[in-house]
């Protein structure tokens, strides 16, 4: 019986791991969008460690974590990203999008 739960549980944490995996593609921001390089710009200013890599191939964990909010924003959104994410309503997109950039506190 141990078998078995160890199993199911198992396939389970696979089952979503992939699925994670799978909605972490997003849009590749267009080059020289201002809203991205103000989010790049202001993060840097902002917080630490945004220079090191994330799991995302290329792409820094500040990168990563704009392109991310970029995407997941309204397209109608044309405010600061960064202030976005700190804010009570854009609280569920940081969460998203610090898990896809591997950039917590």
């Amino acid at each position: 019986m141990k078998n078995l739960i160890a199993h199911t549980l198992a396939a389970a944490t696979l089952a979503a791991t992939t699925f994670v995996s799978a909605q972490a593609v997003y849009n590749t921001v267009p080059a020289g969008d201002a809203q991205y390089r103000q989010c790049l710009a202001y993060a840097a200013k902002l917080y630490e460690g945004g220079k090191e890599a994330s799991p995302i191939k290329g792409q820094t964990k500040e990168q990563a974590w704009c392109t991310c909010l970029w995407n997941e924003t309204p397209d109608e959104f044309n405010g600061n990203l960064v202030k976005f994410s700190e804010s009570t309503k854009g609280q569920r997109v940081n969460k998203i999008c610090e898990a896809y950039s591997n950039w917590h506190d």
